[in-house]
């Protein structure tokens, strides 16, 4: 088969849920309703977060920009899924597809650092609280979200450009709901081992080194609140670190299966799953753990519908 390179096509074919022809318009309204869904709770945390003068401190500022970033992480691939179910055009441009796995990553990645970031934060609050002010200033917040952003920036633009380079033929439909490194990989016909090399050692570094100075930083926190004399303290200590966690576990988990486990034919149906869930449904699960596990954001909503009911 002879060997072309990006530019003698147009377009890759997004396969998504075409198997699924008879339910579109549900799967449309499903996914219209879980974008509605993220917009509106990422939405309301960055807006309270900038207002409430009782959520001004670190681990708020961390939190909006969070979400923040969630808000930006689905709207890279969500909007075309959804014109998708629509219009039923699958197809996007070599550029467009290259535009879309640069931003996934770089939001991605961010996500990952501003998780460590949070996990740092909860350290400090609980293990060192008298220096907490001094340490945790707006300066280092601020250096810290800047860190985040810009050490991705470089890193992903490496790997956008070692895709660029690649010829493609056959087939030039990808077996996922938007594109993404491993998908265009399986496409190229040349050697890729390189490029898979790669993508393995970068997400040892945005994923599992973040993930393992969160996990330093938990056991640090777990040792001093176990030190705690009194239940309550050790009780608002957990609950306040218990919901950072279980956004930690849930996207770290699904992320981390998706770009370090070997891929196979079997493995490819099971990634598009897991695609989903941190793509799309973990941004949303995000506002609904913090709210419902963090008295001070319930306090701030509960006091942002007062007023709106009250005009």
């Amino acid at each position: 088969m002879a060997k072309e390179n990006h530019t003698g096509f147009s377009d890759f074919i997004l396969l998504g849920f075409s198997e699924l022809q008879d339910l579109q318009e549900l799967l449309f309204v499903v996914f219209l309703l879980i974008y509605a869904g993220i917009i509106t709770g990422n939405g309301l945390i960055v807006y309270i977060t900038l207002t409430d003068s009782a959520l001004q401190i670190p681990m708020y500022t961390f939190l909006r920009s969070l979400s923040f970033v969630e808000i930006c992480y689905t709207s890279v691939t969500v909007p075309k899924l959804l014109g998708s179910f629509v219009v039923g055009k699958r197809s996007i441009s070599f550029s467009g597809c290259l535009a879309q796995i640069y931003f996934l990553l770089l939001l991605g990645g961010t996500e990952c650092l501003l998780l460590a970031a949070m996990a740092y934060d909860r350290y400090v609050a609980i293990c060192n609280p008298l220096h907490y002010v001094l340490i945790m200033n707006k300066q280092f917040c601020s250096a810290l979200i800047t860190l985040s952003v810009s050490v991705n920036v470089p890193i992903h633009g490496g790997q956008i450009y070692l895709v660029v380079v690649l010829p493609f033929c056959g087939s030039h439909e990808i077996n996922n709901l938007f594109c993404d490194i491993p998908s265009l990989l399986d496409l190229a016909c040349a050697d890729t081992n390189m490029n898979r090399l790669i993508v393995f050692a970068v997400a040892i570094f945005v994923l599992i080194i973040p993930f393992f100075l969160i996990l330093a930083s938990y056991l640090r926190i777990i040792s001093a609140v176990l030190k705690m004399s009194s239940a309550e303290s050790q009780k608002k200590a957990f609950v306040t670190c218990s919901s950072h966690l279980i956004v930690v576990l849930l996207f770290y988990g699904s992320a981390s299966i998706v770009y370090l486990t070997p891929r196979s034919k079997e493995s490819v149906s099971i990634n598009k799953l897991l695609s989903v869930f941190y793509i799309i449904l973990v941004p949303l699960f995000n506002p609904i753990i913090y709210t419902l596990r963090n008295r001070e954001v319930k306090a701030s909503l509960q006091k942002l519908f007062r007023i709106s009911n009250a005009k």
